[in-house]
């Protein structure tokens, strides 16, 4: 799996600011998958290849893995891929983690049955659109894609997710991107999160599953 890069859009230094954040004692995010991602995972069955979208420390791509998925997981932040093998090592999990730029990523055609975004909402809109096309691409036909991320009601909470309006994630917004997809399930709704101390407390959600079409 090729997954170069450089730099990303958002932080003058992305790579250092989000080693920083993920070289804290325990699990940013926490150990257990993004609840979306388990309600939703039986989309994918045993053997299918799934790519996981900006992984952190390895808690969705580890999880899918023991279900039976062939799992490629990628990440900037070289602590965190780290600390994600040491994650999969730990509970026997076989991930291909790698180290790379979303930014500058080189999405593949047709190459996986399913792709997991699970709150990539460091991207700005102009990074945003090219993230979400690379996703479209890199789906089989028929291939599924499960997102998570919060909506603009999110900033009146702040127990995650940047504090910027623009990176926010609506209905609509989701519908025109991925107009080229099959809309399976979208949900606007509130939620109490406990991943780690990086999603915490009371939160404002959006979740989508999305189908190629064959």
């Amino acid at each position: 799996m090729n997954l170069p890069g450089t730099t990303t859009q958002g932080f003058d230094d992305p790579a250092g600011t989000w080693n920083r954040r993920f070289s804290q004692p325990g699990y940013l995010f926490g150990t257990e998958p993004n609840g979306w991602l388990r309600d939703h995972s039986s989309v994918w069955q045993a053997g299918q290849r799934v790519l996981c979208v900006a992984d952190g420390e390895g808690r969705n791509s580890v999880w899918l893995a023991d279900r039976g998925l062939t799992v490629d997981a990628f990440d900037i932040s070289e602590v965190a891929v780290h600390k994600a093998r040491e994650f999969a090592r730990i509970t026997g999990a076989k991930v291909n983690f790698a180290v790379a730029d979303i930014a500058q990523l080189h999405w593949p055609q047709s190459l996986y049955d399913g792709v997991a975004a699970i709150f990539i909402q460091f991207a700005d809109p102009q990074l945003r659109a090219r993230i979400f096309e690379g996703m479209v691409r890199c789906l089989k036909p028929g291939g599924i894609l499960l997102l998570q991320g919060y909506t603009p009601r999110q900033l009146d909470y702040r127990t995650g997710g940047p504090p910027v309006a623009s990176h926010m994630y609506t209905p609509q917004l989701l519908r025109e991107a991925f107009a080229g997809l099959e809309v399976l399930e979208l949900r606007e709704y509130e939620a109490d999160l406990a991943e780690g101390t990086g999603h915490n407390g009371h939160s404002a959600l959006i979740g989508m599953v999305a189908r190629k079409p064959a």
